[in-house]
């Protein structure tokens, strides 16, 4: 028997997915602010303090887990979506970026997992989602995206996203991945992550990546993403700032209309 509320699901789309929940009366699930997309009118919404678990840890207990959410970049608040009517009820979820929402069952991976920082969409109401410190001194100081992330905890689901692709991992023990960090979507509670320096001045001086990168050891389950939405924003800033070849020329801005951009 679960702890954790029992919800079902439906997830619609390729690339720009949504994830509709089915709540049987009186089941709540939590989401992060500016997830919700819509709901049936039997659905009663709430902003709460905390990460939206039920725990009854009393308001300091309520302030901590506030101030870790705020450390993983998310709002102090959540919210929560409850089914108050005799029917089931639906409320949809859509990722803010364009890539795949990741179902995950807790119950299947020991009560946790391990995710990026900005990943959570949604859970079951009774999830509880917290911060994960990684220990090491290198990660700490060298693991950027990597150092601080979340970790989701219960035997209910919960939903994260990723940018572009998905690809998961199995990993045997003592099974070593070496993985940019921001392609990091989640692990399992048993991969060991640690930060590598990448060797080599030519590396370091004309690779075009960072200087470290993560080390995943197994057992245990990875999931990666294609297109980590720092890296998507880093190329936007990019053209953002580009000074096209024809600016300052003659045609200037002109030459752009023409060409049809």
């Amino acid at each position: 028997m679960r702890n954790n509320h029992e919800i079902d699901y439906k997830i619609h789309g390729e690339e720009m997915q949504c994830v509709e929940i089915e709540l049987d009366p009186n089941e709540t699930v939590i989401a992060e602010s500016g997830s919700f997309m819509f709901m049936d009118e039997g659905i009663e919404m709430a902003t709460v303090f905390g990460d939206g678990s039920g725990r009854s840890d009393g308001f300091f207990g309520k302030l901590m887990t506030a101030g870790k959410r705020l450390l993983t970049g998310e709002s102090l608040f959540i919210t929560t979506f409850t089914n108050v009517v005799p029917g089931k009820q639906r409320v949809t979820f859509a990722a803010p970026y364009a890539g795949k929402i990741v179902p995950l069952d807790l119950s299947q991976f020991d009560g946790k997992v391990i995710c990026q920082k900005d990943a959570f969409l949604c859970a079951a109401k009774g999830v509880q989602v917290g911060i994960e410190f990684q220990r090491k001194l290198g990660t700490g100081l060298f693991g950027g995206e990597g150092f601080i992330m979340q970790k989701l905890e219960g035997d209910g689901m919960a939903f994260v996203h990723a940018g572009g692709y998905i690809l998961e991992r199995e990993l045997g023990v003592g099974e070593t991945l070496r993985v940019d960090t921001g392609c990091i979507v989640g692990f399992t509670s048993r991969v060991s992550y640690d930060i590598q320096f990448i060797k080599g001045i030519k590396n370091m001086v004309f690779g075009g990546e960072g200087l470290f990168f993560a080390q995943l050891r197994g057992p245990g389950k990875v999931w990666l993403q294609s297109l980590p939405v720092s890296r998507l924003a880093a190329k936007i800033m990019q053209y953002g700032t580009y000074k096209g070849k024809d600016e300052g020329s003659i045609l200037g801005g002109l030459g752009n209309l023409l060409d049809g951009n």
